[in-house]
């Protein structure tokens, strides 16, 4: 293409410098037909990098005829990729974090059973896997086993309320009305647990009528210990079965011993970890036993009579 322009101008030629040849003519010089004379035009052009003369060479041959050689022996810049694009229309370049993986359904399996009382025998579900941590059936076993010498009723548990907190599979208050309480009231804060596994646990054992499901966390239920239970008073026995590493069994016995919920003859049972250290008391309950099975502990606190009848 050519160029007319008022002085002599240099343009770019089609043509591979390193590997001319001395019969070819590096330049054309034409001029127009015109009524009244104009300068010629200089054309000037080289292809796209060769292998003949070196960079050097070609750089002096552009400055002898006054031509910018960063202009012409510059690389194009590369062209901008089709993700570079895409990023740019998700966040203007952004990094785009994957997508989570969708955890797998939880699902349950028949390991615990009832040990005694009006279902004995009777199969528990409990959840697969360590999300929900139920009572190991020896601790279990060893627990109802004193509370009934201490109460002075061996066979049996005296009628009464039980508040089961952490409750998990229901496993313990549902011990619990099988030996002879009453009514109890089961606090877990899982909605999957409450719905896939307490609930048809009661219902599997008959015992939904006589039982009271909170859904809802163990600190806010004591805080507002009034609002869920009513007026119907203190519990005669309370299990505290919670996970070991999401508590702090200094404050959460603390709150139980100032709460309304216990009274003068109320028994506590307590599961705790090795190397968790417990009070001897609890508000005015004493301590009735403390027993060690592998790494887990049970602690019992009950009323004064109860402590003086176990001691024989």
């Amino acid at each position: 293409m050519a160029v007319v322009s008022s002085s002599p101008t240099l343009l770019p030629l089609r043509m591979n410098l390193g590997s001319f040849s001395p019969n070819i003519p590096l330049f054309s010089i034409s001029s127009r037909p015109s009524n009244r004379p104009r300068p010629p035009i200089i054309v000037f052009s080289y292809t796209e990098a060769g292998d003949g003369l070196a960079s050097e060479e070609k750089k002096l041959l552009l400055e002898r005829y006054g031509l910018d050689p960063d202009e012409f022996l510059s690389e194009p810049p590369p062209p901008k990729t089709g993700k570079r694009k895409e990023l740019q229309k998700r966040g203007r370049g952004k990094s785009v974090q994957p997508p989570e993986e969708p955890k797998p359904p939880r699902a349950t399996h028949k390991l615990l059973q009832v040990l005694g009382g009006k279902a004995r025998r009777k199969k528990l579900l409990s959840p697969k896997g360590m999300d929900v941590r139920p009572m190991m059936e020896v601790v279990k076993g060893a627990a109802f086993d004193i509370l009934q010498a201490a109460s002075g009723c061996p066979a049996a548990l005296r009628p009464g309320r039980w508040l089961d907190l952490y409750s998990g599979t229901g496993s313990v208050g549902i011990e619990a009305i099988s030996r002879g309480c009453s009514q109890v009231h089961f606090v877990e804060m899982d909605p999957w647990v409450v719905s896939d596994v307490l609930r048809p646990n009661l219902e599997w054992t008959g015992f939904l009528d006589v039982s009271i499901i909170h859904t809802v966390r163990v600190e806010n239920f004591l805080e507002r210990a009034e609002q869920f239970v009513g007026k119907d008073g203190s519990f005669d026995y309370i299990s505290v079965t919670p996970p070991y590493t999401e508590v702090d069994y200094g404050v959460l016995m603390g709150q139980i011993s100032k709460s309304p919920l216990i009274g003068e003859d109320t028994f506590i049972v307590v599961e705790y970890p090795s190397r968790t250290d417990m009070l001897d008391t609890c508000g005015f309950l004493v301590k009735i036993t403390d027993r060690r099975f592998g790494r887990t502990h049970l602690v019992i606190y009950g009323p004064t009579w109860a402590q003086k009848k176990r001691k024989p």
